[in-house]
């Protein structure tokens, strides 16, 4: 049974980091993308803003709407429309069909990465959870990061066109691999529309939303132009833009791991620390940015500390709506991508006002509006605060 839950998360690992490195591992190779098909790096950025976009509507829709299937159909559709997805995008010439490729299958993004989350919890003891989620959410983090360096690496030494194949391929692989390794999983007990959406109803709730949201605009007004600023400030490229994005991706790895441990021990600490010790190395960069080996080291922390604010949001929503597994995590996956969204733009509206330096004052502004939502949820919502305000009105 051991063996065969640890077959079953690292499955879902698997896919989880191919649709994620789907979605985040065109924003290394955005300026070869824009030069493929003769546009500016600004229009080659809906790429990354428009997919994220729409998994931020689905977000909160489709997990509910296939909360009630039969799991491995439904894992077994999503990562056949990514192949097919990606198939599309690998042999069009039409940056119009490109876009229209990532964007159908960016609706259904949720499903699956919802899906795998409640999967993964419900696979092993209550005790266990933790460690199941943190292992998926590590494909999440790998997907978003080190998916990076990857796609980079692959189109700088072949082409954009092999960079899209390596998206199927990977897709491909959790695809045979859920076909024949992943028994039938009807849905045993089914929670009504109602009960799902009623979590809604609780302040906990928007407190955490809003909290992912801003947590998710800090970390991609930075990453979404990371070789963007690895190029006009750091003055590196080539290879050596690659290293630095896989010492990143290395580095969110180790953050992953950290992150699951440090909410372990103590969840409302870590969730408070992460926006100021994010922002204090952010602000670092202004002082590390123009040479090379203390940006790098700069880097591996930026890594780390991004990979542990993936970690604090998906705890902050699901422990907020612990009622409702499958829409929290959907709601986790909207609001981060909307928070893509926003953090793009903003990067973006920084980088052409300012300069690509400037992109972490973008980053630290969202981290202080996390910072408050964090604190507002800590008074608000800690049982003994509840209990003073209540004994106060007696």
């Amino acid at each position: 049974m051991v063996r065969q839950n640890n077959l079953l998360i690292l499955i879902l690992t698997v896919g989880v980091f191919g649709i994620l490195t789907t979605e985040m591992g065109i924003v290394g190779i955005l300026p070869v993308v824009a030069e493929r098909f003769d546009i500016s790096v600004t229009e080659a950025g809906l790429l990354v803003s428009l997919f994220a976009l729409a998994v931020a509507i689905s977000g909160p829709i489709l997990p509910l709407l296939f909360s009630g299937i039969n799991r491995k159909k439904v894992m077994l559709l999503v990562l056949g429309i990514f192949v097919a997805g990606n198939i599309v995008s690998l042999l069009t010439s039409s940056f119009t069909i490109l876009l229209i490729a990532r964007i159908v299958p960016a609706f259904f993004h949720p499903i699956y990465c919802a899906l795998a989350l409640t999967v993964a919890a419900t696979s092993v003891s209550k005790e266990e959870a933790p460690k199941a989620v943190s292992k998926v959410i590590l494909g999440v983090n790998a997907g978003m990061i080190l998916g990076v360096p990857i796609t980079t690496y692959i189109a700088s030494v072949t082409s954009v066109e092999m960079a899209m194949l390596f998206f199927a391929i990977v897709n491909a692989l959790a695809l045979i691999a859920t076909l024949v390794f992943i028994p039938s999983m009807p849905v045993k007990e089914r929670l009504t529309y109602g009960t799902q959406i009623g979590v809604l109803k609780k302040p906990i709730m928007w407190v955490a939303i809003a909290t992912v949201v801003f947590i998710g605009s800090a970390n991609s007004s930075i990453n979404s132009f990371i070789a963007e600023y690895l190029g006009a400030v750091t003055h590196i490229s080539g290879t050596t833009l690659t290293f630095a994005l896989f010492i990143f991706g290395i580095a969110s790895l180790v953050g992953n791991f950290a992150g699951g441990r440090f909410l372990t021990k103590n969840a409302m600490r870590t969730a408070t620390f992460f926006p100021i010790v994010l922002g204090l190395f952010l602000m670092l960069s202004f002082l590390t940015g123009k040479s090379v080996v203390p940006m790098l080291i700069t880097l591996l922390f930026w890594g780390i500390l991004f990979a542990i604010g993936n970690n604090v949001s998906q705890y902050w929503i699901s422990s907020s709506a612990q009622e409702a597994p499958d829409f929290a995590n959907g709601m986790f996956l909207s609001c981060s991508n909307l928070g893509v969204t926003i953090g793009t733009s903003v990067g973006g509206l920084f980088i052409s006002g300012m300069g690509a330096q400037y992109i972490v004052i973008a980053g630290v502004l969202f981290l202080i509006m996390s910072l408050a939502s964090i604190l507002l949820r800590k008074y608000m919502f800690n049982p003994s605060t509840q209990q003073k305000a209540a004994g106060s009105r007696r």
